[in-house]
């Protein structure tokens, strides 16, 4: 007696565990082409400011519905603040916020952590505090950034910083903002992906022209020095902005590269970096536990060598809500920085600056960072372990930041996209980053599954333990359902707002 013909091995088993007709239809009509077919994409786009831009030549025009108010134009949100809107609309709030895993947040674990010094616990207010602070920042917090980098990465050379080569500014867009204002009209090279600000900054500071260039998963996400040089040199590039270590991959220039890219800095191009994951390195020496990576390591003169860094207090010391972070520079950029920062933000917190100056002593510094190398390395090893056990390898795992860059691609259709994921992981209470919104694109006219991001969204470890595991078993949860049960209640139902008892949209 013949057998019945087998039923391919894609299609999602029905309840009886064979895949009925209408399992396979909706397996079908999941696997979409194009961002008009997916409700995920579509309440993407409808967000105020992520609606395409025109192309380029052509005249300018607006959403009526959204810019009411005459000369306004909304720039988009970052990712962080739209996954939190869309979170928000799922039922999330600050009041709930441990029912939820937020593995979204671009923010480390504030608490304790095994061997790092107490936490701060109490601000003093001398008088004086009260007045304002310079725009360029308390003089003698400067003295103390620069000391430190001074310590860390310039000892026996003849060039080091002082306070005039450091301007503290009230968090790290507000630096990067300083910094993209008192830019000229210049070919500004990116990368992607990278850092989701970097969208805003290049769409709101027109005198920047994005250059872009899409780095290889296969290559490790590195950045190609050789061929950054010949496009200094056949396309004009004058200013390179990146993140080291990078985000959302998690990978790291370091050593001869690191040097390489700094010499830039010595052919007439501005070399800006944001460092501000430059202690979460980890390597596998433990004699190496403890050091940290900075392009000032391979400055030969502090003010000629125009390189400019953006790190802070936010990552590092694990303090984003004191919002003080520097930028270091040569003198003439520091003046410059002055003068931006008179009008764009005011400077930074006077009694958080001067609640600083302890914090960046060496001894307590180095300390700070072998407890933090040791405890983000742990929880690092342990959350790479969680996804492998669920078949979702990661493909560059990440040497650096807290942050894992995962491909979601062998997952079936549609939760093999960011967007999606990231949908069907509200209705789980747990929050991570789509991929899209570390596409640098900041015209927005890309078709969303043409993005290389697309099929990738950003985890972080930054939380606590108890955190990162509560939003892996919910992933486990999700890719369970679509891997017994079919696809059919996934990429469509999704909430566009919160919704009263009453029915009311609030």
């Amino acid at each position: 007696m013949s057998r019945p013909p087998t039923r391919p091995s894609s299609a999602y088993p029905s309840r009886s565990g064979t895949p009925s007709l209408r399992d396979v239809v909706h397996g079908v009509m999941k696997i979409f082409h194009h961002e008009k077919e997916s409700e995920a994409h579509q309440i993407f786009r409808q967000q105020v400011g992520h609606q395409p831009k025109p192309a380029l030549g052509l005249p300018q025009t607006i959403n009526p519905d959204e810019e009411t108010v005459p000369g306004i134009e909304h720039p988009g949100s970052t990712g962080v603040i739209y996954c939190s809107d869309r979170a928000i609309a799922n039922g999330f709030n600050y009041a709930n916020s441990h029912e939820w895993a937020n593995l979204g947040q671009g923010a480390p674990e504030v608490g304790p952590i095994p061997n790092a010094p107490p936490r701060p616990e109490n601000i003093p207010l001398p008088v004086d505090s009260l007045e304002y602070a310079p725009t360029t920042g308390v003089k003698a917090l400067r003295e103390a950034v620069a000391n430190l980098y001074n310590d860390n990465y310039r000892k026996g050379k003849a060039s080091q910083y002082t306070f005039e080569n450091v301007c503290i500014v009230p968090g790290g867009r507000a630096g990067l903002s300083r910094v993209a204002a008192v830019i000229g009209d210049v070919y500004c090279s990116y990368q992607v992906p990278d850092y989701t600000a970097y969208d805003q900054v290049l769409s709101a500071f027109k005198r920047l022209v994005p250059v872009p260039t899409a780095l290889d998963p296969k290559n490790k996400y590195r950045l190609d020095i050789e061929q950054t040089k010949k496009d200094i040199l056949t396309q004009g590039l004058a200013v390179v902005i990146a993140s080291n270590p990078r985000n959302p991959t998690g990978q790291v220039i370091a050593g001869k590269e690191l040097k390489e890219l700094v010499s830039l800095s010595r052919e007439n191009t501005t070399i800006i970096l944001d460092e501000f994951y430059s202690w979460y390195i980890y390597p596998d020496s433990e004699k190496d536990i403890g050091k940290s990576v900075s392009s000032a390591e391979y400055v030969e003169d502090v003010n000629s060598d125009s390189v400019v860094i953006i790190d802070g207090l936010t990552k590092n010391w694990r303090l984003p809500g004191w919002r003080v972070c520097w930028v270091i520079g040569p003198k003439n950029l520091i003046t410059a920085l002055s003068q931006s920062g008179s009008f764009l933000d005011g400077g930074a917190n006077h009694p958080m600056q001067l609640a600083a100056l302890p914090l960046l002593e060496p001894g307590r510094v180095k300390i700070e960072k072998t407890a933090l190398q040791r405890h983000f390395k742990a929880k690092r090893d342990h959350v790479l372990k969680r996804l492998h056990a669920l078949h979702l390898d990661v493909d560059v795992p990440p040497q650096a930041t807290f942050y894992i860059w995962l491909n979601l691609e062998k997952l079936p259709p549609p939760l093999n996209n960011g967007l999606t994921f990231f949908e069907e992981l509200l209705k789980e209470q747990t929050i991570v980053i789509p991929g899209i919104f570390f596409d640098i694109n900041p015209a927005h006219r890309r078709n969303l599954f043409n993005s290389p991001c697309h099929h990738y969204v950003r985890l972080s470890f930054g939380p606590p333990m108890e955190d990162l595991d509560k939003g892996i078993d919910a992933i486990g949860r999700v890719i369970a359902t679509a891997r017994q049960g079919g696809t059919r209640k996934m990429g469509h139902s999704y909430k566009k707002s919160l919704e009263s008892s009453s029915g009311v949209n609030i």
